[in-house]
């Protein structure tokens, strides 16, 4: 149960805090399509890849792409999550650290660069401290501070404005910001792409993320991995919804209080500047509780996932355990760097949706790793050794790129939203395809043999 509920910061984090009530404003409650999309995915996980985590006993998820199809598709799987990692973290950290500094730092003088240095530090100390177990009761801490900050602006926005829940309900669906289901087929927020789009998110973005599956893989055994991953899902699709409602309720009080802010700035411009300083506080803790879960389990897991699968230090025998520790300090330190520019980057970039930024990026990046991983589950093929896997994975994102930028103008204004993600993993998949070959009968009897054990059993009534 601590690892379900901890999930939920790592999960939700800044982004959701401060940028999903953002949304309500332009998208209505539309976000909650992807919830619904979430929602099936994450049932996907349990019964399809914690089977397949548990089975083949996995320290690293991305060891079944080894074992599957050798050392390329494995770093290459590797490869990607880190890139993947290292742009949703840095975006996530980039909102809570900006909202920080502009609303409270910028006034005392604080150069960003500074907030930023000081805030990674902060992290970098922190990530120190235990292993796994200490990172679940701390996410677990902070869950609870971040969820306790949303109640409480929901309960005290909607008491300052004298509504009841079901008063503030027929509110908002009088101003039509409780609208979910988009019906045009053209839109990028069209329904049934938010819904397979958000699907496919969560399979990508928990279901073969490093940093997510070595929590659920931490529980003793599959059927009670499995327990938590339903778990989450149910209060997941719950605290979104309050995320809608808190967003909902930002845009009825910024309209009362001809509040002329949207976006991401509008929760942090109403907590900090115009509800009591006990709100604002518990604002700021909530926001940082948000951080830090997904801040110091990101840098973790990409420190494992570089040294495990990258360099191999596991199966290094040339290396005593201090040159490797020495080793996995100094990977530590290179990536709290190179979240240090990366947050620099989005800061020059300076956009006001940070969660479409990252809903972007994913569809991207965990395209090829989804795709891997379905063509070693759903065919018996095997790939060939060498760059071709690489090279695929890299291409399969830019024609991607390249569709995303010109479907508008050859389909009459149709869009590409999040099921970007899906396109991306079917390109990747065909592409893959076309440099494999059937396994030869003896490797697949022998695989078969390997993964099925309960083959080898005899019955002694029909002998052997």
């Amino acid at each position: 149960m601590l690892v379900s509920f901890g999930m939920i910061g790592t999960s939700l984090s800044g982004v959701t805090f401060v940028s999903v009530p953002g949304t309500v404003g332009s998208n209505a409650f539309g976000y909650f399509q992807v919830v619904l999309g979430y929602f099936i995915g994450y049932f996907v996980i349990a019964f399809i890849l914690l089977p397949l985590y548990y089975r083949l006993n996995l320290t690293s998820i991305y060891n079944y792409l080894q074992q599957r199809f050798g050392n390329t598709a494995y770093k290459t799987g590797a490869l990607f999550f880190i890139i993947s990692r290292v742009l949703g973290a840095t975006a996530r950290l980039y909102l809570v650290i900006n909202v920080l500094q502009l609303f409270i730092l910028e006034n005392l003088h604080v150069p960003f660069w500074a907030t930023t240095f000081v805030i990674l530090l902060m992290i970098l100390l922190y990530t120190f401290e235990g292993g796994v177990k200490t990172i679940v009761f701390t996410d677990t801490l902070q869950t609870t501070f971040m969820l306790l900050g949303l109640v409480v602006c929901v309960y005290y926005i909607m008491h300052t404005l004298g509504f009841s829940f079901g008063e503030t309900m027929k509110e908002l669906g009088d101003k039509g910001y409780t609208n979910i289901i988009n019906s045009n087929v053209n839109s990028s927020g069209f329904f049934l792409k938010q819904i397979i789009g958000g699907m496919f998110i969560t399979i990508g973005m928990t279901g073969l993320d490093q940093e997510m599956m070595q929590k659920n893989i931490s529980v003793k055994n599959l059927k009670d991995s499995q327990k938590n991953v339903i778990t989450f899902s149910f209060v997941l699709v719950f605290v979104n919804f309050l995320f809608l409602l808190l967003g909902g309720l930002l845009y009825l009080f910024a309209s009362h209080n001809n509040i002329a802010t949207k976006g991401d700035d509008l929760f942090p411009t109403v907590a900090l500047q115009y509800l009591p300083s006990f709100i604002s506080i518990i604002f700021i803790i909530a926001l940082i509780s948000a951080l830090f879960p997904s801040a110091d389990g990101a840098l973790t897991a990409l420190t494992s996932s570089f040294c495990i699968d990258i360099l191999g230090l596991k199966r290094r025998n040339d290396l005593d355990e201090k040159q490797k520790k020495k080793t996995r300090l100094t990977v530590h330190l290179i990536f709290a760097c190179i979240f240090f520019l990366c947050v620099m980057v989005f800061k020059w970039i300076n956009n006001k949706s940070i969660i479409g930024i990252i809903l972007t990026v994913a569809g991207y990046t965990y395209g090829p790793l989804l795709a891997l991983f379905a063509f070693g589950i759903f065919t018996k093929r095997k790939l060939h050794e060498g760059y071709p896997v690489l090279l695929v994975c890299l291409v399969a994102p830019a024609l991607c790129y390249f569709l995303s930028a010109n479907v508008s103008a050859w389909f009459n204004g149709f869009q590409i939203g999040i099921e970007l993600l899906l396109m991306n993993a079917i390109i990747t998949f065909i592409g893959l395809w076309f440099i494999s070959k059937p396994r030869e009968a003896k490797e697949v009897e022998s695989k078969f043999e390997v993964t099925n054990p309960k083959l080898e059993i005899r019955n002694p009534k029909i002998g052997n």
